[in-house]
This record gives structure tokens, sequence and C-alpha cells, in this order.
């Protein structure tokens, strides 16, 4: 017993997670790249663009820093890495609000292409940034729910029409590849669908946050080809809507650091009486907590990295932890910076009101706090889960 005993505090050192220096590097990579390419000029053009982000940087973060496919196997045209590389990747993103279609290509349609195991020619153009995708399923607090699809499969002369309308789906007025939930004769299965086709017609929303266009979805029977039946497409979506609030959760991490970092320098050189406003009690308490809150989020969101990769933790209860503490932090990070900042943190010239926009946009993405609080409690306590409204990876109604 002495024995096991003296043993613990090694085993213990052993399962501490750090980054490795490959992973260091990476994040002192995408960070340089953040400060050349996409900076709050670069955000604010691309906020008005159509599309709403800039080909030429999504193309290189994809073929020349290779961090969209971070998770994709090797033999799919990825990196090899693992969900950890990925997360590392999107905080720095999350850090400088890079305008492009992570929400819909990194977070979700690429890690459920893989959990499909989708043939390389769907997944290489998507990795190298060569082209984009959205995913239009419903889900209910970040979980599908089959009983929800609005779409039908109808198969006829070897192809599947797919006619239905999906509201809200992210990314979708941009994407070239739309994977659609429908309901076929066998069940609810999961399709690819090219959105240049005719029977494809993509509405643009009017949204909180410029940066994260949505857009409602109607197909007309749209020709789609089946990745996942209904034997798997529970699974493949699950997985994906996993991923996708825990790279949500670190993204949020991401802007939230830099929320924080940009209000601890103006308290440190902004005066006022004389003295750094940093010395008075209502402010400094104020970063101290935030920087609480901060590391709290950083914890739960890793978490569900760490539970989605090698299966340590319920990757559901992992990822809505994760997210009821990541939307919270982050919009409370939002509106302490501009609280923090006073009369210039309210002007359009400043940064702050474009992340407390990402703030509150986060925030209704897959689940809100309290909806994810409310599972927490179904799934540790058996205590009965709210009533929650269905979205298609989108805001609530």
């Amino acid at each position: 017993m002495a024995e096991e005993l003296a043993d613990q505090p090694d085993r213990a050192a052993e399962e501490e997670f750090t980054f490795t220096d490959e992973q260091n590097q990476l994040r002192a990579g995408v960070r340089s790249f953040c400060a050349e390419y996409l900076d709050e000029a670069s955000v604010r053009a691309s906020m008005t663009a159509d599309p709403p982000f800039d080909p030429k940087v999504w193309k290189r973060l994809g073929s020349e820093l290779g961090v969209l496919g971070l998770a994709v196997p090797e033999s799919a045209g990825g990196a090899g890495g693992t969900l950890v590389d990925q997360a590392v990747a999107v905080e720095e993103l999350g850090a400088a609000l890079a305008c492009g279609p992570l929400f819909g290509t990194v977070y979700l349609a690429i890690p459920a292409l893989v959990a499909a195991s989708a043939d390389v020619d769907l997944l290489a153009p998507l990795v190298d940034g060569a082209r984009t995708a959205a995913l239009a399923v419903g889900d209910v607090a970040g979980e599908f729910d089959g009983a929800a699809v609005t779409v039908d499969a109808v198969q006829a002369d070897g192809s599947w029409a797919l006619t239905g309308t999906v509201s809200r789906v992210v990314d979708a007025g941009a994407a070239d590849h739309l994977l659609v939930a429908a309901t076929g004769p066998d069940g609810v299965g999961l399709y690819v669908v090219d959105a240049d086709q005719p029977g494809v017609q993509r509405i643009s929303l009017s949204t909180l946050d410029l940066t994260r266009p949505q857009a409602t979805v109607e197909l007309r029977e749209a020709t789609g080809r089946l990745i996942a039946g209904p034997d798997e497409a529970d699974r493949v979506i699950t997985q994906a809507l996993h991923v996708g609030a825990a790279l949500l959760a670190v993204e949020q991490v991401g802007a939230a650091q830099h929320l924080l970092d940009l209000s601890v320098d103006y308290a440190k050189n902004r005066l006022q009486f004389g003295r750094p406003i940093g010395s008075f009690q209502a402010v400094k308490h104020r970063l101290a907590d935030d920087l609480v809150a901060l590391e709290h989020a950083r914890s739960t969101a890793y978490h569900a990295v760490w539970a989605l990769t090698d299966g340590s933790d319920d990757p559901a209860l992992a990822a809505s932890i994760a997210q009821a503490t990541c939307s919270a932090a982050l919009v409370r990070m939002a509106t302490d910076t501009i609280q923090v900042h006073g009369g210039i943190g309210f002007t359009w010239e400043h940064q702050a009101h474009l992340y407390y926009k990402r703030a509150y946009a986060d925030a209704a993405l897959l689940g809100t706090a309290e909806q994810h609080r409310a599972q927490v409690a179904a799934m540790v306590l058996d205590a009965p889960a709210k009533d929650a409204p269905r979205v298609a990876t989108g805001l609530p109604q």
C-alpha cells in the first residue's frame, strides 16, 4: 500500500496536461498570421463584403498554415493531429475575431465528414481552404433531435432529391456544400448538397454579429448524396455537434482573453485624478473577477476537447459544461470591457462592440448557457431538462 501511495504523485504528474512545444509553436504561428492578415481593419472590411471573408486569406489558412484540418487524418487530406491541436489554433482565431466560415466548415462540417468516413475528394478541398461548407441540421441546445428534421429525401433515378427548409444556418450563404439532415424512406440520414445548384435557395438574414452571417436554406428537389445512412446519421451528427460546441467554447476563451488583455492594458495607462484607473478598487476587482472567470472557462473548454479526444469523460456532459461556462464568461468580459473603457468603449470606432456582438451571438449558438445548465442538471442530477427552442446551428427563435 505504501508503495502505491508513494507512486501516486508521479502518476498525477504524468496525467497533468501541458501544451507541447509543437502546439506552442502552432499558437505563435497562428497569432502572427492573425496580426498580419486578420487585424481589426480586415474584420471591418469583411463585415460588408461578399463573400463575408477574404477567400485568399482563407485559402492560406488551409494550404499554408494547415489549421483548417488539424484533426483530420492524413489519409483524408488533413494534418493527422488531434482535436487539441485544432483547439489551439481556434483559440487564436477567436482572439482575432477572425472572419470566415469557421463555425460552419471547421467546427461542424469537417468533424461530421470525418465521423462519416467521407472520401478524400470531399474533405480535402475543405481542409485546403479551396471550398467551404455548412451544417444544416436542427439541434436542441447542441443535441441532435431526429424528430425535428424538416427536410425530406426521395430517391429517384439513382440519386436523392431533397425538399424542405432549414432556418438560421450559420455560414450557409457563401458555402459550397451543405450537409443536410433529411428524412428518407428508412429514417433520417445526412446528405451532402452542392449549394450552387438550381434547387437550392439561400436567403441571407440580418444578424447581430455581422462577422458570422446566417441564412435560411430552402431546398426544392435539390440533388444530394447520402454520406451517413439512418444507422449512422445520429452518431455522426451528434459527434459533429459535440465537437462544434467544444471548439466554439475554445473560441470564446480566445476572445475573452483578448478582451481582458485589452482592458488591463487600458486600466494601466488611462489616468484619472492623476492615477491609473487600474489602481481603483472598482476597476481592479472587476478585472480580477474577470480573470477568475476566464481561467474557469479555459479549463472547461479544454476539458471538453480532451473528453472528445481520448474519451476521458462523457462528451455530452463536458460540452454542455463548457458552453454554459464559456458563453457566460465571454458575455461578462465583453460587458466589462465596455465599462472599463468608459465613453470610448461605446463608440463604433472602438473594437469592443465587435466582440460584444460576437459574445451574444456565440452565446445563442448550439444552446444558451441557461439551456446547457439545464442539460447538465438533467445528466448529473436526473433533473428534468427544460424545453428549449430548436435551432439549426443558429440563433434561437
